[in-house]
Protein backbone atom coordinates (compact mmCIF):
# COMPACT_ATOMS: atom_id res chain seq x y z
CA UNK A 1 0.00 0.00 0.00
CA UNK A 2 0.96 3.71 -0.56
CA UNK A 3 0.75 5.59 2.10
CA UNK A 4 1.19 8.99 0.49
CA UNK A 5 -2.12 8.02 -2.15
CA UNK A 6 -4.20 6.89 0.95
CA UNK A 7 -3.38 10.79 2.41
CA UNK A 8 -4.16 12.65 -1.05
CA UNK A 9 -7.17 10.13 -1.54
CA UNK A 10 -8.45 11.29 1.80
CA UNK A 11 -7.88 15.28 1.43
CA UNK A 12 -9.36 15.36 -1.95
CA UNK A 13 -12.34 13.70 -0.04
CA UNK A 14 -12.37 16.56 2.78
CA UNK A 15 -11.70 19.01 0.20
CA UNK A 16 -14.91 18.21 -1.57
CA UNK A 17 -16.65 17.71 1.10
CA UNK A 18 -15.53 20.92 2.58
CA UNK A 19 -16.45 22.80 -0.68
CA UNK A 20 -19.84 20.97 -0.23
CA UNK A 21 -20.52 22.44 3.52
CA UNK A 22 -19.47 25.67 2.25
CA UNK A 23 -21.88 25.67 -0.85
CA UNK A 24 -24.82 24.51 1.47
CA UNK A 25 -23.73 26.70 4.41
CA UNK A 26 -24.45 29.98 2.10
CA UNK A 27 -27.56 28.82 0.69
CA UNK A 28 -29.17 28.08 4.08
CA UNK A 29 -27.74 31.31 4.82
CA UNK A 30 -29.25 33.05 2.59
CA UNK A 31 -32.44 31.05 3.02
CA UNK A 32 -32.26 32.67 6.57
CA UNK A 33 -32.35 36.05 5.09
CA UNK A 34 -34.31 36.38 2.81
CA UNK A 35 -37.77 37.85 2.28
CA UNK A 36 -39.88 35.25 1.89
CA UNK A 37 -38.33 33.59 5.00
CA UNK A 38 -39.90 36.35 6.83
CA UNK A 39 -42.66 35.06 9.99
CA UNK A 40 -45.91 35.11 8.73
CA UNK A 41 -47.18 34.19 12.29
CA UNK A 42 -46.04 33.16 15.56
CA UNK A 43 -46.06 29.15 14.24
CA UNK A 44 -44.16 30.03 10.91
CA UNK A 45 -40.17 28.99 11.30
CA UNK A 46 -38.67 28.57 8.56
CA UNK A 47 -36.55 31.46 9.02
CA UNK A 48 -35.32 29.89 12.53
CA UNK A 49 -34.85 26.83 11.35
CA UNK A 50 -32.62 27.97 7.99
CA UNK A 51 -30.63 29.41 10.43
CA UNK A 52 -29.99 26.61 12.30
CA UNK A 53 -29.27 24.42 9.44
CA UNK A 54 -26.50 27.48 8.45
CA UNK A 55 -24.93 27.11 11.62
CA UNK A 56 -24.37 23.65 11.59
CA UNK A 57 -23.60 23.67 8.06
CA UNK A 58 -21.19 26.18 8.84
CA UNK A 59 -19.63 24.22 12.04
CA UNK A 60 -18.60 20.85 9.73
CA UNK A 61 -17.21 23.03 7.31
CA UNK A 62 -15.03 24.42 10.21
CA UNK A 63 -14.38 20.97 11.16
CA UNK A 64 -13.31 19.63 7.95
CA UNK A 65 -11.24 22.74 7.19
CA UNK A 66 -9.24 21.88 10.25
CA UNK A 67 -8.72 17.99 9.66
CA UNK A 68 -7.62 19.24 6.00
CA UNK A 69 -4.85 20.72 7.66
CA UNK A 70 -4.28 17.90 10.34
CA UNK A 71 -3.96 15.52 7.11
CA UNK A 72 -1.52 18.29 5.32
CA UNK A 73 0.57 18.32 8.36
CA UNK A 74 0.59 14.41 9.20
CA UNK A 75 4.05 12.66 8.50
CA UNK A 76 4.17 9.77 6.31
CA UNK A 77 6.55 7.75 8.55
CA UNK A 78 7.28 4.23 8.05
CA UNK A 79 6.21 1.62 10.91
CA UNK A 80 8.93 -1.06 11.41
CA UNK A 81 8.55 -4.45 11.83
CA UNK A 82 6.65 -4.92 15.22
CA UNK A 83 6.58 -1.28 16.15
CA UNK A 84 3.44 -0.27 18.37
CA UNK A 85 0.75 1.24 16.67
CA UNK A 86 0.72 5.18 16.83
CA UNK A 87 -0.94 8.02 14.61
CA UNK A 88 -0.64 7.69 11.21
CA UNK A 89 -0.51 3.70 11.08
CA UNK A 90 -2.41 1.93 8.09
CA UNK A 91 -3.65 -1.41 9.92
CA UNK A 92 -4.82 -4.74 8.49
CA UNK A 93 -7.72 -6.67 10.74
CA UNK A 94 -8.13 -9.99 9.41
CA UNK A 95 -11.41 -11.54 10.31
CA UNK A 96 -12.89 -15.68 9.54
CA UNK A 97 -14.81 -13.94 6.55
CA UNK A 98 -12.79 -10.74 5.65
CA UNK A 99 -10.27 -7.94 5.49
CA UNK A 100 -10.46 -4.54 6.78
CA UNK A 101 -8.18 -1.55 5.94
CA UNK A 102 -8.18 1.57 8.64
CA UNK A 103 -5.62 4.71 8.59
CA UNK A 104 -5.22 5.45 12.33
CA UNK A 105 -5.70 9.52 11.78
CA UNK A 106 -5.82 12.71 13.57
CA UNK A 107 -9.20 13.80 12.37
CA UNK A 108 -12.55 12.84 10.17
CA UNK A 109 -12.65 9.38 12.00
CA UNK A 110 -15.57 7.35 9.48
CA UNK A 111 -13.97 9.06 6.10
CA UNK A 112 -13.95 6.04 3.20
CA UNK A 113 -11.76 6.18 0.76
CA UNK A 114 -10.73 3.80 -1.98
CA UNK A 115 -7.11 3.34 -3.50
CA UNK A 116 -6.14 0.80 -5.68
CA UNK A 117 -9.75 -1.57 -5.28
CA UNK A 118 -8.97 -1.02 -1.39
CA UNK A 119 -11.42 0.53 0.94
CA UNK A 120 -9.54 2.30 3.65
CA UNK A 121 -11.75 3.87 6.51
CA UNK A 122 -10.21 6.05 8.91
CA UNK A 123 -10.54 6.09 12.36
CA UNK A 124 -9.08 8.63 15.02
CA UNK A 125 -7.17 7.23 18.43
CA UNK A 126 -10.16 8.25 19.90
CA UNK A 127 -12.71 6.15 18.71
CA UNK A 128 -13.50 2.78 20.42
CA UNK A 129 -11.58 0.34 18.05
CA UNK A 130 -9.16 3.37 17.78
CA UNK A 131 -8.34 3.05 21.42
CA UNK A 132 -8.23 -0.85 20.81
CA UNK A 133 -5.55 -0.46 18.07
CA UNK A 134 -3.56 2.28 20.37
CA UNK A 135 0.18 0.23 21.50
CA UNK A 136 -0.71 -3.18 20.09
CA UNK A 137 1.48 -4.79 17.36
CA UNK A 138 0.98 -7.05 14.45
CA UNK A 139 -0.65 -10.32 15.56
CA UNK A 140 -2.13 -8.71 18.23
CA UNK A 141 -6.36 -9.65 18.22
CA UNK A 142 -8.91 -7.27 18.90
CA UNK A 143 -12.60 -7.49 19.53
CA UNK A 144 -15.05 -5.78 17.28
CA UNK A 145 -18.49 -4.35 18.35
CA UNK A 146 -19.93 -7.03 16.41
CA UNK A 147 -18.08 -9.22 18.68
CA UNK A 148 -16.10 -11.00 16.16
CA UNK A 149 -12.11 -11.56 17.09
CA UNK A 150 -9.39 -10.47 14.40
CA UNK A 151 -6.01 -10.48 13.76
CA UNK A 152 -4.12 -7.03 13.40
CA UNK A 153 -1.57 -6.41 10.70
CA UNK A 154 0.21 -3.33 10.43
CA UNK A 155 0.93 -2.79 7.01
CA UNK A 156 2.73 -0.10 6.88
Amino acid sequence: MDKPRILQAIIAKLTADAELYFRTARAAQYEATDEQSKAENKYDTRGLEASYLARGQSRQAAETEQALKDYRALPVKPFEQGAAIDLGALVELRGRRERMLFLVGPSAGGTEVIVDGDEITVITPHSPLGQQFMGRRAGDRVTLPAGEECRIRVVE
